[in-house]
């Protein structure tokens, strides 16, 4: 294995932002112990098992990326597979005469420590000459030592951790990998036509010659697998081709590509294309981490709000079992403990595409009713069965069957009082009501916080 040049480190350092949250997506679940039921059953994108086993489990023992790239002559190509490697981590106590004995739990003044299974990152670099092939023939990468192939071996190993308090050892963590095998084989083919354009195949394999029964069950599985696994690729001088959104020319050549168990996507800055990333969840290109985003949480990253606080609002003793459970779980019980207001805010929401459109600059917002001459909320106005309707309306609700909130049909036939007409930016009319009658209507009109609901969804009663 070659490692990488500190130009290719640099250019994959964005795309491994991305490839982190692919890496760790599902690693440890909220609320972050190993007890949670949701953590017992691991590593859900990505596992490419040892082969033999897979056949009945719906996971495999390979994943194939194909695209296109333009190299430069001299071309370069830099390859870096990541995954995660199962680490069984067990727990043992103390003995008062000397030696140890595994146990289920073990309580220290800050956490409380369990058996777990945890994830070690391995990478597997290579950086390669890009062969120049004939038009149709198929190219190996040249390795004079290796051929084709590119065999990897990670040996089995076992690790001990002496724990103590007040200096007195108490218990110890033995952390144990089995062996690992795998190869990734690369070739390139010339795509017919005007373009230096080729077809680049990557595949890579668990090897691993242990065999692993069915019957053993997929724990045994896990400890020989490749977990998430993923590539980086990137070219010296020349670029891919976006296999998403293809130029014109390239549809055809694209259409041809075989992606098994992954998808290839341009990484890096948009504009960009010297780099790609092949996930084994589908992305978008150029995919970004949102800079409101204040660090891992490894449970889906659209929902850091609710997490950071539910997270922070376990008991003390989970906090603990989660400390115990994973370095990364402690960690992300440290940041939803020590996360300021501010921060918390950013995460509430961001409005980016409509940004782009009317340029507005970033921490403004795109659009701003007050500043917007055409409409007054307060004062707009809605024809209804021929009569105006508008604030300070009574109404009475008619809620459709196509709305998505059932709730909302259990206030049909209630009496309502209109407080605002509202236009949203697809040209639909909505009115923000408050229920009659409701205890609380006081206090969701001081807040802002109402019902909507169309026009054909209320019947007049009376003339404001």
């Amino acid at each position: 294995m070659t490692a990488l040049t500190e130009e290719f480190d640099r250019r994959f350092a964005q795309a491994r932002q991305i490839a982190d949250a692919v890496l760790f997506e599902g690693y440890v679940l909220y609320p972050y112990r190993a007890s949670a039921a949701k953590n017992r059953l691991r590593w859900q994108f990505g596992v490419l098992v040892p082969p033999g086993w897979g056949e009945d489990s719906g996971e495999h023992s390979h994943q194939r990326t194909e695209c296109l790239m333009e190299p430069r002559p001299g071309d370069r190509l830099a390859v870096e597979l990541r995954f995660l490697r199962a680490q069984r981590r067990t727990v043992e106590r103390a003995l008062p005469g000397g030696g140890f004995e595994p146990v289920e739990e073990l309580e220290l003044a800050d956490r409380v420590l369990v058996p777990w299974d945890e994830g070690v990152e391995e990478r597997i670099e290579l950086l390669l000459p890009v062969p120049e092939p004939a038009e149709g023939a198929v190219h190996p990468f040249p390795e004079p030592a290796e051929g084709t192939a590119h065999p990897f071996h990670l040996p089995a190993g076992e690790d001990i951790e002496i724990l103590y308090a007040e200096d007195v050892p108490i218990g110890r963590l033995v952390r144990r990998r089995e062996s690992v095998e795998g190869v990734l084989r690369l070739t390139a083919r010339a795509v017919p036509g005007p373009y230096a354009v080729q077809r680049l195949t990557v595949v890579v394999e668990n090897t691993t010659v242990r065999t692993v029964a069915p019957a053993d069950g997929r724990e045994a599985a896990l400890q020989h697998s490749l977990v998430s696994a993923h590539l980086l690729l990137g070219l010296d001088r020349g670029s891919f081709l976006s296999v998403t959104d293809p130029p014109e020319w390239a549809r055809e050549a694209v259409a041809q590509c075989r992606n098994e168990h992954t998808w290839p996507v341009l990484a890096g800055s948009p504009g960009r294309c010297r780099v790609l990333l092949s996930s084994p969840i589908i992305l978008e290109d150029h995919p970004s981490i949102a800079p409101e985003s204040p660090g891992a949480l490894y449970d889906a990253t659209e929902i850091d709000e609710i997490l950071a606080l539910r997270t922070a609002a376990l008991t003390d003793r989970e906090k603990r079992e989660a400390r115990g459970t994973d370095e990364r779980a402690g960690a992300v019980i440290d940041l939803a403990d020590s996360m300021p207001p501010e921060v918390l805010e950013r995460l509430h929401g961001a409005v980016r595409g409509l940004r782009a459109i009317t340029g507005n600059a970033p921490g403004r917002p795109w659009w701003d009713p007050a500043d917007d001459p055409e409409v007054d909320p307060e004062h707009d106005r809605v024809v209804v069965n021929g009569r105006q309707v508008g604030a300070g309306s009574r109404v009475v609700l008619r809620p459709g069957r196509r709305r998505t909130d059932a709730q909302d049909l259990f206030l049909d036939g209630r009496t309502a009082l209109v407080e605002a007409v509202l236009h949203d930016v697809d040209g639909s009319v909505h009115l923000a009501v408050t229920v009659e009658d409701d205890p609380g209507a006081d206090l969701w009109r001081a807040q802002g916080r109402f019902r909507y609901f169309q026009p054909d969804e209320i019947a007049l009663l009376e003339e404001p």
